[in-house]
């Protein structure tokens, strides 16, 4: 993957900053070949500040980096599109987004995920999460075995609350693994979408 930059005087391609999860539309800033570089290497968006006339790494100053996910190219190598996850807000005026929108996730499944990054990040000893974690990987994925269990244990039986309760820790202490493993759900879905192209 190689941009044009060679099609603006400037030599300077539009970046659209996605957030990987909600996919809602953070910001939008302009990148040369240099700031393109310093993005892949380092994994954290950088863009060419046109009023600073200078490299300029998002997050520099108020540590809300952007750390990223996925970088892709339209179809005439002009602009970008990078998928990025915000360490904190992105606008300079506090706000989840330059176009003063939440950046809420639209299905409860991506705030759950927030909910368990969240803990992670808290180390809380009244947090099960965060007592999970701090257990570490072994004890997460045997918590996913145990519920796994559990569930085909009661998949065997008619009672569709404790089927449905069994389902919902299972789940539950998968999106704690995929974490762990620093994946999201998102991440699951694009493998399954891509089999799904085969």
């Amino acid at each position: 993957m190689k941009p044009d930059f060679n099609k603006t005087a400037g030599k300077l391609i539009p970046a659209i900053i996605q957030d990987n999860i909600t996919l809602k539309v953070l910001m939008l800033g302009y990148m040369n070949e240099e700031a393109f570089e310093k993005t892949k290497q380092d994994k954290r968006v950088t863009f060419f500040s046109r009023s600073k006339n200078r490299l300029w790494t998002k997050g520099e100053e108020s540590k809300n980096y952007l750390t990223v996910n996925s970088i892709l190219m339209d179809c005439d190598a002009d602009t970008l599109l990078i998928k990025a996850t915000p360490l904190g807000p992105v606008c300079h005026t506090g706000a989840d987004t330059c176009f003063t929108e939440k950046n809420n996730p639209s299905n409860f499944l991506n705030v759950l995920e927030k909910i368990i990054s969240d803990r992670k990040k808290a180390a809380d000893k009244n947090s099960y999460v965060s007592e999970l974690f701090a257990k570490g990987i072994n004890k997460i994925a045997q918590k996913v075995g145990e519920e796994s269990v559990e569930l085909i244990i009661e998949a065997k039986d008619n009672n569709k609350e404790l089927f449905l309760n069994e389902a919902a820790d299972l789940l539950f202490h998968y999106l704690i693994l995929l974490n762990a493993k620093d994946v999201c759900l998102i991440d699951v879905i694009e493998t399954l979408e891509n089999r799904n192209k085969k």
